[in-house]
């Protein structure tokens, strides 16, 4: 019963829990990042606990690394048209 309960329930928290912080650790400056808040930006500096992220002209914020949603690459993919 356990076995199953380890299967079902533990193992794969621990699976998404390494992923995630693998892909913390993979943060570089010029990343193109979103917050888990739904805020687009570039990384710009990288600090111990937090980031500077460009979201817009002349605008840089600060947040921490555990507030990064995804990892969107270098280039952010351009919008269609009608977006």
């Amino acid at each position: 019963m356990f076995a199953i309960f380890y299967f079902m329930l533990i193992r794969p928290q621990q699976m998404q829990q390494k992923k995630r912080n693998q892909m913390l650790a993979s943060l570089r400056k010029g990343n193109h990042v979103v917050t888990v808040g739904g805020i687009f930006g570039e990384i710009v500096d990288i600090k111990e606990d937090a980031l500077m992220l460009k979201i817009a002209d002349n605008v840089t914020i600060r947040v921490t690394k555990g507030a990064v949603g995804s990892v969107l690459g270098k280039e952010p993919k351009p919008a269609k048209q009608g977006e």
